[in-house]
C-alpha cells in the first residue's frame, strides 16, 4: 500500500483550521444571532431587530438548527420568507426536495424524490424535514443557506441539507433547494413546524463574510 505524500504547498494550505472559519478571513463564518425554542410557535429572524442583520452585510447568511424537537408526531420544520419585516411570511417560491430513509429495524429503506415537498410559484412554507418524531430523543439537525437575500436585481437562492429522527423510527437524509422568487429584499426568516410547536432546541444566524 502505498501512502500519498502532500508536499505541495497549495494542498497543504486546503487544510482548514480556525482561522479559516473565524474571525475576518473570507468565509469566516460571523454569529449573528440564536433563538432557542421553548413550546414556541414560530423562531422569526427580523432584519433591525434583536440585532438581527439580514441586509448586504454578508453575501450569505446560514442557519444551523441544532436539536429542533416538535411537540407533536409526524410534524414537519418548514421555513418561509418575507419582504416586509415579518407583516407576511409569502414569498413565492420554486422548489425541489428529495430524501434518503432507512428504519431501525431494518425493514425499509428508499431514495425519492418529494412531490408532496417541492413548490411552483407556492407561497406556503417550505418544508426541510419529512415526518418528525416526538419521542424524547427524536429530533432534527440542518444547514440552510440563503444567498444575497438583500438583492434587489436577482431571486434568492436557498440550499437546505439535514438529518432527522422520523416518527416511524429511523433516519432520514434531507435535502432541499430552491429560489424565492422576488427581486424585492428578503428582510426576516421564519421557522415553524407543519402544527404544533417547536418544542425545543436551537437555531443559530450566522455570516458568512466576502472577501
Amino acid at each position: 500500500m502505498s501512502l500519498i505524500k502532500y508536499n505541495d504547498r497549495s494542498l497543504r494550505n486546503l487544510t482548514t483550521t480556525p482561522a479559516a472559519v473565524t474571525g475576518n478571513s473570507p468565509g469566516a463564518l460571523v454569529h449573528i444571532k440564536t433563538l432557542t425554542a421553548s413550546s414556541s410557535a414560530t423562531l422569526s429572524f427580523v432584519h433591525g431587530t434583536d440585532g438581527v442583520v439580514l441586509d448586504s452585510t454578508y453575501p450569505i447568511y446560514q442557519f444551523e438548527f441544532i436539536n429542533c424537537h416538535p411537540s407533536g408526531n409526524a410534524d414537519y420544520l418548514s421555513v418561509n420568507f418575507s419582504i416586509d419585516t415579518g407583516s407576511n411570511y409569502n414569498v413565492a417560491k420554486t422548489s425541489t426536495a428529495f430524501r434518503a430513509y432507512h428504519t431501525e429495524d431494518n425493514s425499509a429503506a428508499s431514495l425519492d424524490y418529494l412531490t408532496d415537498y417541492d413548490l411552483a410559484q407556492g407561497t406556503g412554507k417550505q418544508y426541510l424535514t419529512g415526518s418528525l418524531g416526538n419521542d424524547n430523543d427524536q429530533c432534527a439537525v440542518g444547514t440552510l443557506n440563503l444567498f444575497n437575500p438583500s438583492s434587489t436585481t436577482f431571486v434568492k437562492h436557498y440550499i437546505y441539507r439535514g438529518d432527522q429522527s422520523f416518527n416511524a423510527d429511523g433516519n432520514i437524509d434531507f435535502f432541499a433547494a430552491g429560489y424565492a422568487n422576488t427581486t424585492s429584499a428578503i428582510d426576516a426568516v421564519q421557522f415553524s413546524m407543519s402544527s404544533g410547536t417547536i418544542d425545543s432546541g436551537k437555531i443559530k444566524l450566522y455570516g458568512i463574510k466576502d472577501a
